[in-house]
C-alpha cells in the first residue's frame, strides 16, 4: 500500500492510519462484517492486521481508500461480498481518520506558528518594557530634579516675600516713628528757645533789674511761654509713648521669628499682625476686631503672622486714601479655626480673581508691589493644611477667610 501525499512535509502510510484506530475495536468490527478469517495487506504485501490463518489462499477483494491510498483486505473463498462491505466500511473509517489527522496536524502547525509569533512578540514586549523602565527611571530622576528646583524656587520666593514684607514693614514703621520723633524734636527746640528767654528774664530779676526784667517779660511774652511750655512737655511725652507702643508692637511681632513650631493660639498671631498693621493705616481708616476664643493649633506662628499681615496690608491698600473699615475676626468653624479679614475697599474684579494667588501677579502700579504677598499667604496656609477662600465684589470690598484644621498638622513651609 502506498503512502498518502499530504499538503505538508511528509507522507502518511496505511499502517500509521490503522494505528490511529483502536486494534481491539477494529478486529471486532471486521470479524463481524467480514467473517472470522481476514487480513489487511498494504501495497508492499506486508500484512498489517490478521485475524487468522488463510492457508487455503482464498479469494481476496480489493480495499481502496481516498488520497490514493491502495491496500487489500483478504479473506477465504466465497467471502467477496462481505470483504467488499468491510473494505468500504474500513475505507470510510480510515478516510475520516486521515481527514482528522490532517486537520489535527494543520491545527498543530497553526498553533506552533502562533506560539512562535507570540514568542517573538513576547521578546519584543520584553525589550519594549525594558526601554520603558529605563525611560521611567530617567523620567523619575528628571521629576525629582524638577521638584527640587521648584522647592528651591519656592523657598527663594518665600524668602523674597519675607524680605519684601520686612522692608515694607520697616518703611512703614520708620514713617510712623518719624512723625512723633519729628514733633518731639521740634518741641525740644522750641523748649530750648523758651528756656533761654526764661533764663534771661529770671537773670534780670535776680540782679534786681526789675524794669529790665519787666521789659524782657513783655518782649518774650513769658505768660504765653509758661502756658505753652506745659503743652510742649505733654505733647512730647505723648509722642514718646507712641514710639514706645510702636516698638512694643514690633517687638511682639518679631518675637514670633524665634518661636518654634508648637501648639499655640492663632489669636496671638492675629493680634500681633493687627498691632503692626494698625500703625500703617491710611487716614480715616480703622480696624475693628472680633476675636473669639479658639482651640490650640500646631502652627508656625511667624509664618501665620506673615500670612495675616499680608491680608491686613492688602485690605489697607484696598481702602486707599478714602479710608474705611477693616474687620478682623476669628471663631471656630467645626473642627477648624476660621480667621477672617474683610474690608470696605474697592473689591476685586471677577476677571483677575482667579490669579490673585499667582506669583508676581499684581494690579498695582509698577514699583508699588511685587505680587508675592497673597502667594506666600496661600502657601503658608496650605502648609498648615488649610485653605483661603475669597469673596469679593467691585466697589463693595473683599473678604478673605482662612480655614485651619485643628488636627491638620504642619508641612514644611518653604
Amino acid at each position: 500500500m502506498t503512502g498518502a501525499v499530504l499538503p505538508f512535509d511528509r507522507e502518511i502510510g496505511l499502517a500509521e492510519l490503522l494505528r490511529a484506530v483502536p486494534r481491539a475495536k477494529l478486529e471486532a468490527a471486521l470479524t463481524h462484517s467480514a467473517g472470522p478469517l481476514w487480513r489487511i495487506v498494504d501495497a508492499a504485501g506486508v500484512a498489517l492486521f490478521e485475524s487468522g490463518s488463510l492457508a487455503d489462499g482464498g479469494a481476496s477483494a480489493p480495499l481502496r481508500l481516498d488520497f490514493e491510498l491502495v491496500g487489500t483486505i483478504e479473506g477465504p473463498a466465497g467471502s467477496g461480498d462481505a470483504l467488499a462491505g468491510a473494505a468500504r466500511w474500513l475505507e470510510m473509517v480510515l478516510s475520516s481518520s486521515l481527514r482528522y489527522r490532517m486537520a489535527a496536524d494543520l491545527h498543530l502547525e497553526a498553533v506552533h506558528a502562533d506560539y512562535e509569533a507570540l514568542q517573538v512578540k513576547h521578546a519584543q514586549l520584553q525589550a519594549s518594557e525594558l526601554r520603558y523602565r529605563e525611560l521611567a527611571a530617567q523620567l523619575e530622576q528628571r521629576v525629582e530634579a524638577q521638584v527640587e528646583v521648584i522647592g528651591r524656587t519656592q523657598r527663594e520666593l518665600y524668602r523674597s516675600a519675607k524680605l519684601a514684607s520686612i522692608g515694607s514693614l520697616a518703611a512703614g514703621m520708620a514713617h510712623e516713628i518719624n512723625n512723633p520723633v519729628g514733633f518731639v524734636r521740634s518741641n525740644l527746640l522750641t523748649a530750648a528757645t523758651y528756656l533761654q528767654q526764661l533764663q534771661a528774664t529770671l537773670h534780670a530779676y535776680a540782679q534786681g533789674e526789675r524794669e529790665q526784667a519787666g521789659l524782657l517779660w513783655q518782649k518774650h511774652d513769658i505768660d504765653f511761654v509758661l502756658a505753652d511750655f506745659a503743652g510742649l512737655i505733654e505733647e512730647s511725652a505723648g509722642g514718646a509713648d507712641r514710639i514706645t507702643r510702636i516698638v512694643a508692637k514690633l517687638k511682639a511681632y518679631a518675637s514670633a521669628e524665634q518661636a518654634p513650631v508648637a501648639m499655640a493660639d492663632p489669636n496671638e498671631a492675629f493680634r500681633a499682625a493687627i498691632g503692626v498693621a494698625s500703625e500703617q493705616l491710611p487716614p480715616g481708616a480703622r480696624i475693628e476686631t472680633d476675636l473669639q476664643p479658639l482651640g490650640l493649633l500646631m502652627c508656625d506662628r511667624a509664618g501665620l503672622q506673615l500670612a495675616l499681615l499680608s491680608l491686613l496690608q492688602n485690605a489697607s491698600q484696598a481702602l486707599g486714601s478714602n479710608g474705611g473699615l477693616i474687620r478682623a475676626a476669628s471663631c471656630m468653624a467645626g473642627d477648624a479655626v476660621q480667621l477672617t479679614v474683610s474690608d470696605s475697599g474697592s473689591g476685586i474684579a471677577e476677571a483677575v480673581r482667579g490669579r490673585i494667588f499667582d506669583p508676581f501677579f499684581t494690579t498695582r502700579e509698577v514699583g508699588q508691589g511685587m505680587g508675592l504677598g497673597l502667594t506666600v499667604c496661600n502657601d503658608i496656609v496650605r502648609a498648615h493644611r488649610g485653605r483661603v477662600d475669597v469673596d469679593s465684589a467691585v466697589g463693595q470690598g473683599s473678604t478673605f477667610t482662612i480655614y485651619l484644621p485643628l488636627g491638620g498638622g504642619l508641612d514644611r513651609i518653604p
